[in-house]
């Protein structure tokens, strides 16, 4: 659709040009129309302008409308006004079989691409969940959000490397240790510590010093091989897993200290370094160090934030992070505009929390008691697809709660279902089209404008909206929106395939048919696959 798009836009700029109202209408709208008798597109432009102009509404929509029609377009069949100066425009149905022609033609690899990235490096960060206890629902739901975040923004010409962060030092690895060893000892975890089989497992096959630092860190180790495996099984695998531990033992922490005291952000606290946030619009200013001399978190992100902004020189980075995370937000941006950035070229999306529910019960986790729900688990019961599926069919800013039994059932009521199925639809055809002995159809020479039923349109319209829906998607952060059109994609799918005889008429109708479905198939798999979502050939 945005082909089209751009054709009425700059039909529109031509006739404003010809009427001499070249700064008016800056701004205006133009949208699919919401219904048929509107036509198929839309726009508010005359509204906009009117003031600028000094002319109402509907006189500008009225002289736009007969400038337009003495214009040449191979898609604009008329033009007309509505309402209080809306301008309508009714296209030819050759724009929708164009895209039949560019899909069969492009295929899956290039079909729908856009270049709103222009190539601009970007580093995305998320999970990075503490190495404590394996992967759960909590910590790892938007793991499919991150990995088909990465893969949009690819798809639209950014150059993006994934990380994961790796909090393998301080306090909570002490902690872990402590854990092992109460275990080891067979004394009581103590009060904070981590419970669990996990915990139980990994203190049988620890045998080194008795030593919490030691015994936290080779804990950690294993639990990170644990929630590779986790992610691999979903299907993400990142370009460089990061150790914080790294950072502080390169002295990379104590340099970012020194960079921020060169530029007078830091203040001496009776021994401890104070990083003045306040002059960046933090509520209050941080501690980067302890008392006892550690560093705090916060002065280890930091230092790991210089290091992607500055000492590998990224022009954008995103971190994805949970909602728990929101109060570190406004410190992070403090210390990069501190660090001499420009804190646009930080991100920082939220994840809010997810809940299961079975049999209409909350099933309830936590990994310090040992009752998590294991991601591994919930991929083993549901499968790697519809955990992705259902983790992205949400905007990540809005809480969601997923129904067990809803999503495992093989009906038409599970979406994950009701998606796969479409593919795996297309794919029946393909294979009857074999068996049957039906030629091939041949692109060059199929008549598309054979295809006229309303399902046929209303299937062509879905799928024209895609190379826009995926541009729009990557800029807004925002994988959900392409759920969204697998969901009325599919739909339209089904529809048509229920009422349209595909293989069961004519030779041509057959052939166009045949065309439509060989595109539908591609729209379906590019989505899919920027999803991470297997497309079944048969179900």
């Amino acid at each position: 659709m945005i082909n089209v798009k751009e054709h009425i836009s700059q039909l529109i700029a031509e006739a404003v040009r010809q009427l001499g109202w070249d700064d008016a209408g800056a701004g205006y709208q133009l949208t699919e129309a919401v219904r048929p008798e509107f036509g198929d597109f839309t726009t508010n432009f005359a509204m906009v302008a009117s003031k600028s102009l000094g002319l109402s509404p509907r006189q500008i929509a009225t002289d736009l409308a007969g400038a337009i029609s003495g214009l040449t377009s191979r898609y604009v069949d008329d033009v007309e006004v509505a309402g209080p100066g809306f301008l309508n425009f009714r296209c030819s149905r050759e724009w929708l079989y164009e895209e039949i022609r560019l899909a069969v033609t492009m295929g899956v690899a290039t079909y729908a691409r856009t270049d709103v990235g222009k190539g601009q490096s970007l580093l995305l960060e998320y999970v990075s969940a503490n190495p404590t206890g394996p992967l759960h629902v909590g910590n790892g739901w938007w793991a499919s959000y991150g990995d088909a975040l990465g893969r949009l923004l690819r798809f639209v010409g950014y150059e993006v490397s994934t990380e994961y962060y790796v909090n393998d030092t301080g306090g909570q690895i002490r902690q872990l240790g402590e854990s092992l060893l109460a275990v080891m000892e067979g004394r009581e975890v103590p009060e904070g510590g981590y419970r669990g089989e996990y915990v139980q497992a990994l203190a049988a096959r620890y045998h080194g010093e008795k030593n919490v630092t030691a015994i936290g860190r080779f804990a950690a180790d294993e639990i990170i091989k644990v929630i590779r495996l986790s992610l691999e099984e979903l299907g993400i695998e990142f370009d460089n897993w990061y150790s914080q531990a790294s950072i502080e033992e390169s002295g990379a922490v104590d340099h970012v200290i020194s960079v921020l005291d060169r530029r007078g952000v830091i203040e001496e606290v009776e021994g401890q370094k104070l990083f003045m946030a306040t002059r960046f619009g933090d509520s209050r200013d941080r501690y980067l160090t302890k008392p006892n001399g550690d560093f705090t978190y916060l002065a280890g992100d930091i230092a790991y934030h210089y290091d992607k902004l500055v000492v590998r020189g990224f022009e954008h980075v995103i971190d994805i992070f949970g909602a728990d995370h929101q109060g570190q937000v406004p410190s992070l941006f403090a210390a990069v505009e501190a660090l001499g950035c420009d804190r646009s070229r930080l991100e920082i999306l939220l994840g809010q929390m997810v809940s299961l529910q079975q049999g209409g019960e909350r099933v309830k986790f936590s990994k310090r008691k040992g009752n998590v729900v294991d991601l591994a688990e919930l991929v083993e019961m549901i499968g790697a697809s519809a955990v992705r599926l259902l983790s992205l069919q949400s905007s990540i800013d809005r809480a969601s709660t997923i129904d067990i039994e809803q999503v495992t059932a093989k009906s038409m009521d599970n979406p994950v279902y009701y998606i796969q199925y479409a593919h795996a639809r297309m794919a029946a055809i393909e294979r009857m089209r074999r068996e049957r002995k039906i030629p091939e159809p041949n692109l060059a020479e199929a008549d598309l404008t054979l295809l006229v039923h309303p399902r046929e349109i209303e299937l062509l319209r879905v799928q024209a909206r895609l190379d826009e829906l995926i541009a729009n998607a990557a800029m807004e952060r925002a994988p959900h929106k392409l759920v969204g059109w697998l969901k009325e994609f599919a739909s339209a799918f089904h529809g048509f395939y229920h009422d349209c005889s595909i293989l069961g008429e004519g030779p041509e109708i057959t052939a166009a048919r045949l065309l439509l479905v060989d595109s539908s198939r591609v729209s379906i798999q590019v989505v899919l696959g920027l999803l991470g979502v297997h497309a079944p050939e048969q179900m």
